[in-house]
């Protein structure tokens, strides 16, 4: 299904109905602040299979990050922050960053990994965040990435809807989206390290 939201006042039948699509075990293509990406319930473990499926990797492997609507929820998944980090997050969110940080007891297995860390991102989205407040609890995200050496990630939700219906549940049509994938930050460390520069000021966190 090709789902139309608006991004700047998000109707909430269409919210609900794709918050329905996730409690059920479904995944979602929905937009964000930086670009289209892959998404399910993160305690829905047949979804978050299928997703790392899709993508051709395993669920114990993976780096997997999620989205939270604000810091109270972050807060629920991840260790206690000093000060001086938390400052620096509070700069950085809502905004197009992956924050990596260690996770607490009330990460779900499958988003673990050997380290004990997570990604964290809050998006400065109304769709996104709209559906992870509805839900009550995050959603995993993964980049929607092509093997085009031109059009790294694909942002025409059309053309999206195209090639991925058969794939996915529902794909929701925000209006076009970016085409620079997030800021990764390890934040897990005594030191910030970037991982990966993409969109977002990186001097945040140096």
């Amino acid at each position: 299904m090709l789902l139309k939201i608006n991004s700047d006042n998000p109707q909430m039948r269409n919210i609900k109905r794709v918050v329905e699509c996730l409690r059920n075990g479904g995944i979602i293509i929905y937009p964000t602040d930086t670009v289209y990406g892959i998404g399910c319930d993160i305690n829905s473990r047949k979804a978050v299979e299928r997703v790392c499926q899709l993508k051709g990797i395993k669920p114990e492997k993976a780096h997997l990050s999620m989205m939270c609507k604000d810091f109270s929820q972050m807060s629920e998944y991840t260790a206690q922050l000093d000060n001086q980090l938390f400052k620096t997050i509070k700069k950085a969110f809502p905004g197009p960053y992956t924050i990596i940080l260690k996770a607490n007891n009330s990460v779900p297995k499958l988003f673990k990994n050997n380290k004990r860390t997570i990604g964290v991102r809050i998006p400065n989205h109304n769709i996104v965040r709209t559906i992870v407040e509805e839900l009550g609890n995050p959603i995993l995200t993964t980049s929607l990435k092509t093997d085009d050496e031109i059009i790294e990630y694909p942002n025409d939700p059309e053309d999206i809807y195209d090639e991925y219906k058969k794939l996915v549940d529902i794909v929701i049509d925000g209006g076009l989206g970016g085409i620079e994938g997030s800021t990764i930050v390890d934040c897990s460390k005594d030191t910030s390290e970037i991982l990966r520069e993409g969109a977002g000021d990186t001097d945040l966190f140096t």
